[in-house]
Order: structure tokens, then C-alpha cells, then sequence
């Protein structure tokens, strides 16, 4: 055989491996420009619908590829639904499931069970695979997943350790900072500078570039005129509408434009792979979430519901939408599947979106699920489990199922009542035991943590 044939056999081969972990062999593997917002709801954006807020640059990128209605993060908090991205695992399977480092809550009537604090080392993260593919990888703006703030480069479960070759670490502003005005206190320009400077060095190579906004995440404040720009506007009085997050999603805005026009002028654009999303929605004490109810660290849609955007040239249909319900843990796969990097070490707790970003093609999925074993002090929703199969959605509250404080379970049909404002349970009270019995069952699957009931103190 001669060294042609050789070499036509060796180059089937490697086709022939791509092919086996579903990805056809590209031209050039994409770069992959990742953007997520902190705590920004499914109606902030202005393609879902928002004449409020203005996000042109993230309306025209849902524009030229998919935009999801029915994506969920994978948890109602930042920290779990960040996991979720780096290793496509469940947060419940990581028994990392509330915001770093969390709360006791000793005064409740449950026990919070003890999670993980930081993602271990021992997870192979989706920047450590992409690296694996000849991928340089940045991290711009917050981690949260190492176990406190004292970010210290290099150090365990700081990003560099978890595949990260360039990072700039941000985090949320301290309340001084925003009564002080500081300008970009929540860094939203910067991250784009170190993001665009970290695009134009890897042109000529495949690039992840994760940039992980802090934006819309409290305390809320922005440039005094551009907050005044908001309250002048129509409809500024209304529970779905906040200057000061308008204020800051304009910012971020901005620089997604940016980042953008840089693809463009770089000549990268044709071969990037571009994701907007959000980790959870918004505080509900800040901004309604209409039509849905509830929000950040609860989950009822207004939660859970975020945006999610994917545009990838050649790949994605254009100007489509997508009403399968998505997690955020398809997401790693996704990514992992565009770039050829093998994910059959992992849990299938989540599946590749790219045949149905291609061809519309069903996902075949049989439900999403959610473990939120925690109380928090942002909102009244107790400790729960949730299950999302077709259009009908089971909460199961721990309290009520533990303690027999309120109901055990919660059923709404999500397409006549997105609100979830009737619950179907009493009234369907098999479909709600079916759901109940499914949920419990993948709980035990992933080995979720459980709450237990707090002993009474002894009696003196």
C-alpha cells in the first residue's frame, strides 16, 4: 500500500471516528462564542416580545438562527445551572444545587442536605474537552463555581484549574460601588474589551470564548442619564418593567454588538458558533416575569423560563423558532458534538441540540427534571422537585410531602396555563401520581440529595 492510500485510509478514518460521535467532519472546527447573563428573564428580551427593553444585538443574533421559547436553566440559581454547563450533568446529580456557598436555614422545619462546594476537579469540563480539540479557551466575568469569591488564579476550582487558559474573573458589585457610581460597576464593558482582545490573539485558531456577564444580577445600577432614558420611557411604571435593569441590559447589549461586529471584521463570523442564554430568571422583587409566575431561586417558569438564542452559520435554520422544551445541560453536549470532543463518559442528562438545530428534528425526550432542596430568602416558594413532560409540569413540595404542610404536588398544563395559576392536581389525580412517581424515580437515578425533618429541640 503507498503512502497516497495510506494516507486517503488514515483521513477516512479520522471521518469515520467523527462520524461515530455524531458530528460530521467540518472544514474548520467553529470557534465558540459563549454569552450568559446573570438573572436576565425570558421577557427582558426584546425578541420574546419586549418593547421595554432594548436588546438589538441580541434580537438580531435570535434572528438569524433559533430562538428557543420553552429553554430552561437547569436550575432556579447561578451556581448549579453553571455546573450544568461545564460537565452536562444535573445539578442533583452533582449535589451542587443552590448558589455557592448556600444557607442552613436552622429556623426551617427541613434540613438542607450538605452539597458540594465548587465543582470538583475530578469533572472533565467543556473547556477541558474543547482544549482536548486544539481549542484556546477564555473565561470574562463570573465563575462561582469555586467555593467562595477569593478568586486566586490557578488555585483548585478556579477556572484555570477546570481548562481555562486566559481568564478574567469578575463578580457582582459591592452596594458601596453602586451608591458610589461607579462606572461599569458590574464590569459589562470591560468583559467585552478582554473578550475582544481575547478573540482577535486566536483568529487563526478555533476559540472558545465563555463571557459570563454579571449583568442583571443585584445590586442594580447603571449611568444615571441611561437609567433616566428608561423611566422617561413608555410603559416605565408597568411590574414587568425596571429603568435600572434596562439601564444594564443596554449596556451588556452593547457589547454583544460588539462582539459581533468583531466576528465580522476578524472574518470569523461564517465559522462561529454563537450562544446567548440567561442562568435563571429575575428577582421578582426587581421585575415581573408576565405571563409566567414566580422567579429567580423558585421553580415556577418565571424561574426557570430564560433566553436562549443559538446562530450557527451553514448549521442553524434561520429565523426559526424552536418550542421543544431544552435544558442547559444540552448545551455542554451541543457544544461538545459541534467540536468533535467524545462525551460518552458522561450521564446523559442532557443531549446534543444540533440535528434539531439543523432540521427542526424532534428531540424525542421524555421529560426535564429539577431538585431545588434549599429554601432561599429572595422568595416564599418552599423546597421542591419539578418534572416537565410535554405540556403538563408536576411540582412536588417538600414540605407538603415531608411534613404534610400544603399540598404534596402541584399540576399545570403549561399551554393553556403558562402562569401556572390552576393546578390540575385534585382534579387529575392520576396523571399526577404517574408524574410524581417518574420524578421520584430519577431522583434516585442521579442520587439527589433529600431533606430530612428537623428533630424538635429536647424539652428543658
Amino acid at each position: 500500500m503507498g503512502a497516497r492510500t495510506t494516507s486517503i485510509w488514515a483521513f477516512a478514518a479520522f471521518v469515520g471516528g467523527l462520524v461515530a460521535i455524531g458530528t460530521a467532519a467540518p472544514a474548520r472546527l467553529p470557534n465558540i462564542l459563549f454569552i450568559l447573563a446573570d438573572d436576565m428573564g425570558w421577557n427582558s428580551a426584546g425578541y420574546h416580545g419586549s418593547t421595554y427593553y432594548e436588546t438589538p444585538n441580541i434580537d438580531r443574533l435570535a434572528h438569524r438562527g433559533v430562538r428557543f421559547t420553552d429553554a430552561y436553566s437547569a436550575a432556579p440559581i447561578c451556581s448549579p445551572t453553571r455546573a450544568a454547563l461545564m460537565t452536562g450533568k444535573s445539578p442533583a446529580r452533582l449535589h451542587l444545587t443552590d448558589y455557592i456557598p448556600g444557607g442552613l436555614w436552622e429556623e426551617k422545619p427541613l434540613v438542607t442536605p450538605k452539597m458540594q462546594q465548587g465543582l470538583p476537579l475530578a469533572e472533565h469540563t467543556l473547556a477541558e474537552r474543547l482544549k482536548e480539540r486544539g481549542y484556546a479557551t477564555g473565561l470574562f466575568g463570573k465563575w462561582h463555581l469555586a467555593p467562595d469569591y477569593e478568586y486566586q488564579p490557578n488555585r483548585p476550582m478556579d477556572p484555570e484549574s477546570q481548562g481555562f487558559d486566559t481568564v478574567f474573573h469578575t463578580r457582582k458589585p459591592e452596594d458601596e460601588d453602586i451608591k458610589a457610581l461607579k462606572p461599569d460597576a458590574h464590569n459589562a464593558s470591560e468583559i467585552t474589551d478582554r473578550a475582544l482582545a481575547f478573540i482577535h490573539a486566536n483568529r487563526a485558531r478555533p476559540f472558545f470564548c465563555y463571557v459570563a456577564h454579571n449583568v442583571v444580577h443585584r445590586p442594580l445600577g447603571e449611568d444615571p442619564a441611561l437609567v433616566e432614558k428608561y423611566r422617561r420611557k413608555p410603559g416605565a411604571g408597568r411590574p414587568e418593567n425596571n429603568a435600572l435593569i434596562g439601564a444594564m441590559l443596554e449596556r451588556m447589549d452593547r457589547g454583544i454588538g460588539r462582539l459581533l461586529e468583531a466576528l465580522d471584521a476578524e472574518g470569523l463570523a461564517a465559522d462561529t458558533l454563537v450562544v446567548f442564554a440567561s442562568d435563571n430568571g429575575t428577582v421578582l422583587a426587581d421585575q415581573s416575569q408576565a405571563p409566567f409566575r414566580g422567579g429567580k431561586a423558585t421553580l415556577w417558569e418565571g424561574g426557570l423560563r430564560v433566553p436562549l438564542a443559538i446562530h450557527w452559520p451553514g448549521v442553524t435554520r434561520v429565523d426559526a423558532v424552536s418550542h421543544e422544551p431544552v435544558l442547559t445541560n444540552d448545551l455542554f453536549f451541543t457544544l461538545c458534538d459541534a467540536a468533535g470532543a467524545p462525551t460518552g463518559d458522561v450521564p446523559r442528562d442532557g443531549l446534543s441540540l444540533v440535528a434539531h438545530l439543523r432540521t427542526a428534528a424532534p428531540l424525542g425526550r421524555d421529560a426535564i427534571y429539577f431538585h431545588y432542596p434549599h429554601y432561599h430568602h429572595l422568595g416564599d416558594m418552599r423546597p421542591a422537585s419539578a418534572i416537565r413532560t410535554e405540556r403538563y409540569k408536576l411540582i412536588e413540595w417538600h414540605e407538603g410531602a415531608l411534613l404534610g404542610r400544603g399540598p404534596a404536588v402541584s399540576l399545570f398544563d403549561l399551554t393553556a396555563d403558562p402562569g401556572e395559576q390552576n393546578d390540575l392536581a385534585v382534579d387529575q389525580p392520576e396523571r399526577a401520581a404517574q408524574l410524581r412517581a417518574q420524578l421520584g424515580r430519577w431522583r434516585a437515578s442521579v442520587g439527589a440529595q433529600t431533606m430530612t425533618v428537623r428533630a424538635a429541640p429536647p424539652r428543658p
